[in-house]
């Protein structure tokens, strides 16, 4: 029962890294002596220390052979941007360890576990395996599927209409609807995706409005994506403006060929190989005069080839889960249309929730 609540903990802590962790895991650790937490903390940032390091680091004691460490990620045992934690717990004399899963990152996988056990250390789980998966279900997707957990959100009246009919927009959902959308939804996704058609009748903020008071008020947020092939994003509009930072514009490369996946409009500011592309560049100079002044703004926009007059998905996922500069990357999204959008989801089977809220 005490692994239980220990455990929770660990999930409360590992949710304070949201939004901030980029493609990373949401992760959280206690360290417990006698049946109580004597030191907790959580991956704070993309780069930055994992939990149980970031823990020990901070810890002014010394480590008793029968405290306990509980973290809700098995812990790593491979270099990445960070030093692996297997090796530190070893050092720093944890004798025990419990964990909610095993990483699904093909570099760890249960070897950061039997690294542990070799030492000596006593390592069990998993312990709250369906909430801990459901915590990392986009980390998960990522190593297991290559791409981000995609959650479709969209509103309808009891009769199926989804705006007015000239498709002007129409308000369906209430006030609670709303807040729960906001709080909630919005709140457990790492970024919004809509398509530019939302933008020219809306001009929506796609931000995170809190209302209930209990909800953390420093908590970050979602990043906003617009699908926009033809770049037509009025320079004017708010994404692109007010909420210029944090926006990312997808557009066209201008041709429906995939022989690059992760191309960049102007590749000569860019310090990834993977901005470097065969795709002719296709592009107005009206068009990089626009993109060069958004970007000034905060904006980013990012270059995606096109199949069927429609973007390449696969190079789309690779486009929003590449780390890049300032940009973490995802690895969940929520979709929240507009009509076009979500029908080009449904039909490319790349839905794993669907969230419809009824109005009158």
């Amino acid at each position: 029962m005490k692994d239980t609540v220990y455990m929770h903990r660990c999930l409360e802590l590992a949710e304070r890294g949201r939004g901030r962790v980029g493609v990373n895991p949401l992760v959280g650790s206690v360290l417990v002596r006698g049946g109580s937490i004597v030191a907790e903390d959580w991956h704070r940032g993309f780069g930055l220390a994992h939990a149980e390091r970031a823990l020990l680091e901070s810890f002014p004691g010394s480590i008793e052979p029968d405290d306990v460490l509980y973290v809700n990620l098995e812990p790593c045992c491979h270099r990445g941007k960070t030093l692996p934690c297997t090796g530190f717990l070893i050092e720093r004399g944890v004798r025990h360890v419990v964990y909610g899963m095993v990483d699904p990152n093909p570099h760890v996988a249960g070897k950061g576990i039997t690294q542990l056990k070799s030492a000596g250390v006593e390592a069990r789980g998993p312990i709250l395996p369906e909430l801990v998966l459901r915590l990392n279900r986009g980390f998960v997707s990522l190593h297991t599927r290559g791409r981000p957990w995609v959650t479709l959100k969209m509103a309808c009246t009891r009769a199926g209409a989804v705006s007015n009919p000239d498709g002007s927009r129409l308000k369906i959902t209430s006030q609670e609807q709303d807040a729960w959308a906001h709080e909630f939804l919005r709140g457990m996704h790492d970024a919004i995706m809509i398509g530019v058609g939302t933008v020219l009748s809306d001009d929506p903020q796609l931000t995170r409005r809190i209302v209930n008071k209990k909800v953390d008020q420093n908590s970050s947020q979602p990043l906003r994506i617009v699908l926009d092939p033809n770049f037509r994003i009025p320079e004017t509009a708010r994404l692109v403006t007010e909420l210029a930072a944090g926006t990312i514009v997808v557009m066209s490369i201008g041709t429906s060929e995939k022989r690059q996946r992760h191309v960049m409009v102007n590749p000569s500011n860019c310090d990834n190989s993977l901005c470097f592309s065969e795709v002719p560049m296709h592009v107005p100079v009206q068009a990089l005069a626009k993109q060069q002044r958004l970007e000034e703004r905060g904006v980013k926009v990012f270059a995606c080839p096109l199949r069927d007059n429609h973007f390449d998905l696969d190079a789309l996922w690779e486009i929003l889960t590449t780390p890049l500069g300032d940009f973490h990357g995802i690895t969940s999204v929520l979709v929240e249309g507009g009509v076009q959008t979500w029908q080009s989801f449904r039909e490319a089977g790349v839905l794993d929730e669907e969230v419809v809220l009824v109005g009158e």
